[in-house]
């Protein structure tokens, strides 16, 4: 009997998308001496759908060291997205930082600045390539064309992995990134609930020579999403003559049109004006894809050696661009958990169930954004059955300050620690969002500081604990407030409030407070940067009240705090941005190609 051969690693990692190639690059970086293996069943550059990132992803390249060798590439710089929605389709822009404000700059840039606050559009061939080489040059074993034909398992342990020629990979630690095939998931048993009012199909194909919808400066621009009565598009510049074109059709909807996934295309394509208006010139390259889109969460994605990250651990409907944002945060989180658990300084059932929850939960928040998103949406006329059902299924109430208790449930604290964020949005924007998609303008998503000039601290029954903050490699353990299930970090924007709230009750005593803290840590951040900075605080501010952190009141002979949802330069009708634009001009050339 030919016995097989076994290879032995410290870290074997399912798939070389950017799931593998993060986990792997941070483990190197901070490990060196790890030998980690990254198993990947294609030969690398290949094409692969999910083009669009959210600027949470900008700061993990530039920890992993690849920024540079991404930003050389010069892919299209995603200063945010234009999406329509509402019964009479109206065009909305949301910017991850004001186009008004934004400044010509030389390419390839550094991750400072006005890069902090976006993202890029990626062709996923050219950037998946980029981030595995990265990861082999830090000294990450790479086998691309290698299958994986059974993942071994002893109890709810992975005792090794099968590849096709009959080796066996055994190692310490294994990270499922083989997005949604799931192979340790599926070898393993884990249960992975889909929302069924959440099955779509996805058909894309790529074009040639399309117009930009809107040409900011050098390289930058908006991704269109524009709605249909049946679903929606999704248009992404990839460089400067390439463009991904997609369809998102709820399945049951698309079998009852009676159509092919092309037949569905083109009438999407020559249904959708602006669209069809940009493609005047292109040429497609003819290479059509489709896959089921159905928004996903395992129940678990963590065990003894195992880590589940990515599309394989859960998948969110694409409507927000999260996906990848989920990939690159969740390896992270994988490689992290991993380095300390090699250290054993830290309870490891206390880091396995961190992962869980902390990768978990940012996933289910994504998945009912995007319920609220079909169940509130006017454009889908189409579809009006379908998202009652939704709404119904959900629990959906569709004014927005129910919307906004649904969302919140589980929590800001406990998501990013220091950061008050919903999946990858800050609180202003989801509240901006949830006032934009009531039907009926009854408002109900206003700040709880708003109209408040006294905020004092609420400990009341609170315990000290610790919280995990990823930072240089470690988890490192800080204090925080716990009570209940609820959690206060002592860190960020959190942590920088309980210091101002222990020094002065009043907020015109806190504000300038916080702006003179502010400009000494960051020195270098004025205008809109400072503005952004301190909006966290504020936002900080609201989470505590909405958590009952903190107790508000007023003194009706002080000036108070005003927060308004209102004239914001991050989501604004596209006619007030060319509006704002004419009146006071902006610092960088722009040009509109849609009427």
């Amino acid at each position: 009997m030919v016995k097989s051969e076994t290879i032995g690693c410290d870290v074997a990692i399912l798939g070389g998308g950017p799931t593998g190639s993060t986990a792997a690059a941070l483990l190197l970086k901070y490990n060196p001496d790890l030998k980690v293996l990254i198993i990947e069943k294609e030969k690398f550059p290949r094409d692969h759908v999910g083009e669009s990132q959210l600027p949470s992803i900008g700061p993990i390249l530039d920890e992993m060291g690849v920024w540079e060798k991404v930003e050389a590439a010069e892919f299209p710089i995603k200063i945010g997205a234009s999406y329509t929605w509402g019964r009479n389709n109206d065009c909305w822009d949301f910017d991850f930082y004001p186009v008004e404000e934004w400044r010509d700059e030389p390419r390839p840039a550094q991750f400072e600045g006005q890069r902090r606050h976006t993202a890029f559009q990626v062709d996923r061939a050219l950037y998946d390539d980029i981030l595995l080489r990265h990861a082999e040059s830090l000294g990450c074993e790479v086998r691309e064309e290698t299958r994986v034909v059974e993942v071994l398992v002893e109890g709810d342990q992975v005792a090794g992995l099968k590849l096709e020629g009959g080796e066996v990979v055994t190692a310490r630690h294994y990270i499922d990134g083989s997005g949604t095939v799931g192979l340790i998931r599926r070898a393993l048993d884990v249960e992975s609930e889909v929302e069924q009012e959440l099955r779509n199909i996805a058909v894309w194909d790529y074009w040639q020579n399309a117009d930009w919808a809107v040409e900011i400066g050098v390289g930058a621009t908006r991704v269109q999403v524009r709605s249909l009565p049946y679903g929606w598009i999704w248009f992404i510049p990839l460089g400067p003559t390439r463009t991904s074109i997609g369809v998102i059709c709820p399945v049951d909807h698309y079998k009852s049109l009676g159509l092919t996934p092309k037949e569905l295309y083109d009438k999407a394509l020559r249904e959708q004006p602006e669209i069809a208006g940009l493609l005047e010139n292109a040429q497609c390259e003819n290479q059509l894809q489709s896959c089921k889109d159905w928004s996903q969460l395992a129940d678990r994605i963590v065990g003894e050696n195992w880590f589940i990250a990515g599309e394989a651990a859960g998948f969110a409907d694409p409507i927000l661009a999260a996906g990848m944002s989920l990939a690159h945060s969740s390896a992270r989180e994988a490689a992290y958990t991993i380095l300390e658990l090699d250290r054993g300084e830290i309870e490891a059932d206390w880091l396995r169930t961190r992962y869980n929850d902390r990768n978990r939960r940012n996933i289910e928040q994504h998945i009912r954004f995007a319920k609220f998103w079909y169940s509130a949406n006017g454009c889908f006329t189409d579809l009006q059955e379908h998202c009652r059902r939704i709404a119904q299924d959900a629990g959906i109430k569709l004014s927005p300050s129910q919307a906004w208790r649904w969302l919140s449930q589980g929590g800001f604290t406990t998501e990013q620690v220091g950061l008050p964020t919903l999946g990858s949005f800050d609180v202003s924007t989801t509240r901006q969002l949830l006032n934009l998609f009531d039907p009926k303008g009854r408002g109900g998503s206003e700040y709880l500081s708003s109209g408040y000039n006294i905020f004092k601290l609420n400990l009341k029954g609170a315990t000290k604990g610790k919280i995990g903050v990823l930072e240089e490699g470690r988890i490192k353990l800080i204090d925080c407030y716990e009570r209940g299930e609820r959690r206060l970090p002592l860190a960020g924007y959190y942590g920088l409030m309980v210091e101002a709230l222990q020094q002065s009750s009043e907020i015109a005593e806190i504000i300038p407070a916080l702006r003179k803290y502010l400009r000494q840590k960051h020195p270098d951040i004025t205008g809109p940067s400072l503005d952004l900075q301190l909006s966290f605080c504020v936002q900080a501010l609201d989470i505590m009240i909405h958590e009952h952190w903190v107790q508000r009141s007023l003194n009706k002979r002080k000036p108070m705090l005003r927060v308004s949802n209102e004239d914001s330069r991050y989501i604004r009708p596209t006619s007030k941005t060319r509006e704002v634009l004419e009146h006071q001009g902006a610092k960088c050339d722009i040009k509109w190609n849609l009427a």
